[in-house]
């Protein structure tokens, strides 16, 4: 008889009951070891040889490594355990439950993404571990939402040569095969104040940082004119000004003035790259207003995903799947996996719609159909 877990639904109430939020904001950050605890204990039971890697020296961030069978190959599926912050009075019920409705289970990462992982153990409790013919590996990451900070890690972990990858995130259950690139960057501009009736008194960093964001703007549109893919819904690269502060009062020279902006890539570019033209750009504007403009990264960047569509694994996913490799505008961690020569796609149950949403929840028909094709996908590549 296959070992056991908990019942899916306990499995997800208890999953989601561990608050696991990250954010870059240090008051509402949170630790996900009770998460990976949880895991660990389930999948220990499943007969697991369990792994834990902190990303913290407290241990209170930590990336989750499972294993099961021996060989090369099989498979690796992976999620990341943390959610982004909620407003709990926008919910119609506590986001620390997992409450049945009539569509489904609610609850804070019901889909992004703790109901992946219940929908997974599920699966390996019925499946026979102990007749794997190539070896299982769940993964379970820490600071998706935040940093990729687990992600960065998987570099460190030694995974089965020629392993396929699975990344759980919500696709509606069809196989992604290629996602944009993100870069988040803050450009600092540093003025001279003064009093607003002589302006040659200072160098007014609002006037400067009008000029920036020109420059910014031609630079994207020569971005669009170089690089596109027509697998992407808006199939070139986008540049968006998120938000501007700058300046204290309307009659001094405003001293200090910050721009942020994030910039989606698709395949083709690369972000060390993207980040050097704009350096120059920046170093040239300094020089001509002889001020300071410094570009800060937000977030260290994340690559954009491809995975060749003649693959093996595209093919034998969209079989199982019944549908063709799709591309999405969301990032995902399918990039870090890629850097490891590992073969990978993006698989998982529940709508990217309901992800970041208040009563997010993960549909009954997504958790039965995500049983059915995680079974598929376990027997081609392991039994």
């Amino acid at each position: 008889m296959p070992a056991k877990t908990p019942e899916l639904e306990a499995m997800l109430n208890q999953l989601i009951g561990h608050p696991s939020v990250s954010s870059t904001q240090a008051n509402l950050d949170m630790s996900n070891r009770q998460v990976i605890d949880e895991l660990a204990n389930w999948l220990g039971d499943l007969g697991f040889a369990i792994q834990i890697q902190p990303l913290s020296e407290n241990g209170s961030k930590a990336n989750l490594v499972a294993r099961i069978g021996e060989g090369e190959g099989g498979l690796i599926f992976s999620g990341h355990t943390d959610t982004v912050p909620c407003d709990e009075n926008l919910w119609q019920s506590d986001p620390f439950e997992a409450t049945l409705t009539e569509t489904g289970f609610r609850g804070l990462g019901a889909t992004d993404m703790k109901g992946f992982f219940a929908i997974l153990l599920s699966t390996f409790a019925e499946i026979p571990l102990g007749k794997l013919t190539a070896p299982l590996t769940l993964v379970a990451t820490a600071d998706e939402e935040s940093s990729f900070g687990g992600a960065r890690l998987l570099n460190e972990i030694n995974f089965a040569t020629d392993a396929k990858v699975i990344i759980g995130e919500p696709t509606d259950l069809k196989p992604v095969a290629l996602h944009k690139g993100i870069m988040m960057e803050s450009i600092r501009v540093t003025g001279i104040a003064g009093h607003s009736s002589n302006p040659a008194l200072g160098i007014n960093a609002l006037e400067v940082m009008a000029e920036v964001l020109e420059q910014l703007l031609l630079f994207r549109r020569e971005l669009q004119n170089k690089y596109r893919h027509e697998g992407f819904s808006i199939p070139v690269p986008t540049l968006n000004p998120g938000c501007i502060h700058g300046g204290d009062n309307p009659n001094r020279i405003c001293s200090k003035c910050e721009l942020q902006f994030d910039l989606r890539s698709i395949p083709g570019m690369k972000s060390d790259e993207l980040r050097g033209e704009i350096d120059r750009l920046l170093e040239r504007l300094a020089k001509h207003w002889n001020t300071t403009i410094e570009r800060v990264s937000l977030l260290d960047p994340v690559e954009a995903f491809e995975q060749n569509l003649d693959s093996d694994l595209v093919r034998d996913l969209e079989t199982i799947c019944s549908s063709p490799a799709q591309a999405v505008a969301f990032a995902t961690e399918a990039p870090f996996y890629q850097q490891l020569g590992l073969d990978t796609l993006v698989l998982g149950p529940g709508s990217i719609d309901q992800a970041h949403q208040a009563n997010e929840y993960i549909a009954f028909d997504q958790i039965e159909q995500g049983r059915s094709i995680y079974t598929n996908i376990i027997q081609k590549y392991c039994l």
